[in-house]
């Protein structure tokens, strides 16, 4: 009883005297911010408009290698290996300052097959070629500017006040965030061989889910899982005059579409999050020809890999169903193949109330909002090697709040990311980016 009325009693004063200094915000750290930003606009801008496409972010990570040299960081340039053999454009840099533990922060880089149509006097104009051979417009619109930027404020940060904190802090700049192979990419290169393996990993995305000066951040799943598939249905051509002496793989393909959907809303738990679209339907040459083949694009997401399983085993059985329903030979079933694939972003629960907390001092608490998890995917989540290393993700507002307040209240809509139209308040989303940021590694790796 002694004890307890002894912590009471510590506890009442930490209470009474915790709101002056929870409300105290570090002013050294927003003086560092302050004196950045100019540098850090003028950057955001020169990257909004000089964009690269997954696998080509040779200027790009060139950029970015160099300027964390001048910050003071031990670099490696063209980290990661692609499956073909082919070497990536990853960015690593190392700062050590004495013993303690490794922090890692990520931002990816690369810029999207989007032409921009937003009108700004920084707008891309970049036009390249992308893996299909096609010309097309390219836009940083799903904000990898804006987090390569936010990266270079903290690295400066961490650099200019060495004095703050112990251990090892680890920079990653990851490639071909886009086409989901950019992660994998680099842990092939032997990246924790080569690299220290960190004791926290954080990162953030910047989103119009949130209104700029604001972040938002939760425990528990955050993103989604993700499988491409291709799935082609094997059929037997004839003249669309006489389809009984074929077999139509386009029916087949038509049927499976609305059949599949009934895999998510009848085979997986209604409490369950579960998602299967298909995006792409390729078939024929000519309106009056039944084709041999046809081919769906399909998309999948999942938080669970039990559920990734199912739905994996649905869309299979579901589709060699059709096809014996139709009579299709043995030899013939369909094909189900992967294309891309990435794991869940898992936030740790110890850790992400530990930021959390660090986020409402730096920022107040009206500026932390509560994350809600969305089924859009990301592949940062390799390097926490199936959740073996604690690892926080936050969305970093990014909407003019004016335009926030009118959609949630029933006006015009946001552009997503990945729109053409999508445009960032850039000067509020990157002070508070770096701020947040910095204070979360500080607090990792406090002296």
């Amino acid at each position: 009883m002694r004890t307890r009325f002894a912590l009471a009693g510590v506890c009442l004063l930490t209470l009474l005297c915790a709101p002056a200094v929870f409300a105290q915000k570090d002013a050294a750290l927003e003086a560092g911010v302050d004196r950045q930003m100019p540098e850090l606009t003028a950057t955001y801008r020169q990257l909004h408009q000089n964009p690269e496409l997954s696998h080509h972010e040779e200027k790009t990570s060139a950029f970015l290698a160099e300027q964390l040299r001048r910050a003071g960081y031990t670099v490696t340039e063209r980290v990661g290996r692609y499956p073909d053999g082919s070497q990536a454009f990853g960015v690593v840099a190392v700062m050590k300052n004495g013993s303690g533990p490794t922090v890692l922060v990520r931002t990816d880089m690369d810029g999207l097959p989007v032409t921009e149509l937003t009108g700004l006097d920084y707008a891309s104009k970049v036009r390249a070629v992308n893996a299909d051979g096609q010309d097309v417009g390219v836009m940083h619109a799903c904000g990898h500017d804006m987090h390569m930027t936010v990266l270079l404020g903290v690295a400066r940060e961490l650099a200019a006040s060495r004095e703050r904190w112990h251990g090892t802090v680890v920079l990653v700049g990851q490639p071909s965030e886009e086409t989901i192979d950019g992660a994998k990419a680099m842990m092939a290169d032997h990246f924790y061989e080569r690299f220290p393996r960190p004791d926290y990993i954080l990162d953030q995305h910047d989103t119009n889910m949130a209104e700029a000066g604001h972040i938002a951040i939760s425990s528990g799943p955050m993103l989604a899982g993700a499988n491409s598939l291709r799935v082609t249905f094997h059929g037997i051509g004839a003249h669309g005059s006489s389809p009984a002496l074929g077999k139509d793989p386009v029916v087949m393909a038509s049927e499976f579409v609305v059949l599949a959907q009934s895999i998510v809303s009848r085979q997986i738990s209604a409490q369950t999050p579960a998602v299967l679209t298909v995006g792409t339907f390729h078939a024929g040459t000519k309106n009056n020809i039944i084709p041999d083949d046809a081919v769906l694009g399909i998309s999948m997401r999942f938080y669970a890999d039990d559920v990734r399983k199912k739905l994996l085993e649905g869309i299979t059985r579901t589709a060699n169903g059709v096809a014996v329903a139709y009579g299709v030979a043995s030899d013939r079933m369909p094909e189900v193949s992967l294309l891309e694939s990435t794991v869940p972003t898992v936030n740790d629960a110890v850790l992400s109330e530990r930021m959390r907390k660090v986020a409402v001092q730096a920022l107040g608490a009206e500026r932390v909002d509560k994350a809600t998890p969305v089924m859009g995917s990301e592949d940062v989540g390799y390097f926490a090697l199936d959740g073996k290393i604690p690892f926080v993700f936050f969305w970093l507002g990014a909407a003019d709040p004016q335009k926030f307040a009118a959609a949630k209240s029933g006006g015009p809509a946001l552009p997503s990311n990945h729109s053409p139209l999508f445009a960032p308040v850039y000067e509020p989303t990157i002070r508070t980016g770096v701020t947040a940021m910095s204070a979360m590694v500080f607090d990792l790796l406090h002296n």
